[in-house]
């Protein structure tokens, strides 16, 4: 909630993907991020983190110049 929350505040679209009941996307998901938590945000199909890693780019002004086609 929190990173849909700092994602909406920028006035950035997301796509949010349930792997709660899909193992086949789930799988997916641990090979493409290397990690097994959710949330798992990608920007421009590149794994960054989950939301305390999204945070931490904001608070260092990175995020947005990630967020920036």
């Amino acid at each position: 909630m929190r990173a849909k929350a700092l994602l909406s505040k920028k006035g950035v679209s997301y796509r949010e993907i349930d792997v709660s009941n899909d193992d086949e996307t789930r799988q997916w998901l641990i090979q493409a991020s290397g990690q097994r938590t959710v949330p798992q945000i990608f920007i421009a199909d590149k794994p960054v983190g989950g939301f305390d890693d999204i945070a931490a780019l904001d608070r260092k002004g990175e995020l947005d110049r990630l967020l920036t086609p």
